[in-house]
């Protein structure tokens, strides 16, 4: 299926999984793949392919990624020597594209997205040593961008790191955590970029850099069509993270731990461990969960936690706003929120503890919910 000509008259078409994008002349492509790689002047497609099969688990068809590309190439109707592709497990159905124009200047960049499993960190724990491959969880964000004028080796190379920063710019934009350390994902392990120009076009631009109008496109172009396409396959997106349990599950809180630690806390108090069933516990919970005045509060609290571990803020400085908007929390229940805020130790004990005091006024907060709708009267 066809679904657009590109402003630099190339062709985009969805087929068997795959979005190909079908040069209509001379183009010069820089490519993250393994099968024709690096920079090259002599390619006819660029692909993307969703290789995820019916049973979700995407498996190397080859004893190398390089191969395995080259054989999906073939499988695809490509000649694999003029071709060059990336494999993502989002569906093409979900891809997004943006296109920027500034006079005779266009951008387009079409973008696949998913972070839900594989986003991380830049400096997170490695999941491998090259030497020592293992499967890794699928999840990707692959960007094809193509500029509809002639940039040198060197400019698009720039191009390059003004599209991974604007990638950036989008996770950090929607609070993306990493799945493997409690930092934002800058990512996911296995991202890719293809970027195309056209030699022949009348217009010769080499500087791709956040100053000028072709960094501004490209950074517009990518960061729209990376919040388009995560949206469209993870339903990442600013209504979904308004979330309590969404902002704080980099730093391992969710719903089954706050339970366990709701049983703890009414062993302590009763020694028989009554008090709300799960199910009215997730009804409480769910109540607070996407309140303005929580969100907000959780908001500004893990701001607080990431300043900490950044070595921004002082672990006195830290403790001392974190006690105030827990207070403000507090106060609508009658609650001591201040207790549970640390004392001076090491940087790891501080975080838990923080996490320890948040989730003590959260629960404090559930239970007066649930009070609250018991009381004669109420509801």
């Amino acid at each position: 299926m066809l679904l657009e000509k590109t402003p630099a008259g190339d062709l985009l078409k969805e087929e068997n999984k795959a979005l190909f994008l079908l040069f209509q002349g001379q183009r010069n492509v820089l490519s993250s793949s393994p099968w024709n790689g690096g920079y090259r002047e002599d390619l006819r497609v660029a692909f993307n392919y969703d290789e995820k099969p019916a049973d979700g688990y995407c498996r190397l068809r080859a004893a190398t990624y390089q191969e395995h590309l080259r054989l999906i190439a073939a499988e695809l109707g490509l000649d694999p020597a003029r071709a060059t592709g990336l494999s993502t497990a989002a569906s093409m159905r979900n891809a997004a594209m943006a296109v920027e124009t500034h006079g005779r200047l266009s951008v387009a960049a079409i973008v696949t997205a998913g972070v839900a499993v594989n986003g991380g960190r830049a400096g997170d724990p490695a999941a491998y040593e090259e030497q020592r491959l293992f499967p890794v969880k699928p999840g990707t964000i692959n960007i094809l961008l193509e500029i509809d004028a002639a940039l040198p080796p060197a400019a698009m190379a720039g191009a390059l790191i003004t599209a991974t920063e604007a990638k950036v710019a989008a996770l950090q934009e929607l609070l993306a955590g990493s799945n493997y350390s409690t930092g934002l994902a800058t990512g996911s392990g296995t991202d890719g970029a293809i970027l195309v120009s056209h030699p022949e076009a009348p217009l010769r631009l080499t500087d791709p850099g956040k100053h000028s109008k072709l960094g501004e496109l490209i950074g517009r172009a990518v960061l729209g069509a990376v919040k388009e396409a995560l949206a469209r396959e993870s339903d990442l997106t600013p209504e979904s993270q308004h979330s309590v349990l969404q902002r704080f599950k980099r730093y391992g809180m969710d719903e089954e731990w706050l339970w366990r630690q709701y049983q703890k806390t009414a062993r302590s108090k009763t020694g028989t461990g009554s008090g709300l069933s799960k199910a009215g516990f997730s009804q409480a919970l769910k109540h607070l969960d996407r309140r303005g005045d929580w969100v907000a509060a959780a908001s500004l609290y893990i701001h607080l936690m990431d300043q900490y571990a950044w070595g921004m803020l002082h672990e006195t400085e830290t403790s001392a706003a974190a006690a105030a908007l827990l207070d403000g929390l507090g106060r609508e229940w009658g609650s001591e929120s201040g207790a549970g805020i640390p004392e001076p130790g090491p940087c790891d004990h501080t975080i838990q503890a923080l996490r320890y005091a948040f989730a003590q006024t959260l629960l404090a907060g559930i239970a007066g919910t649930s009070a609250a709708k018991t009381r004669p009267g109420a509801g």
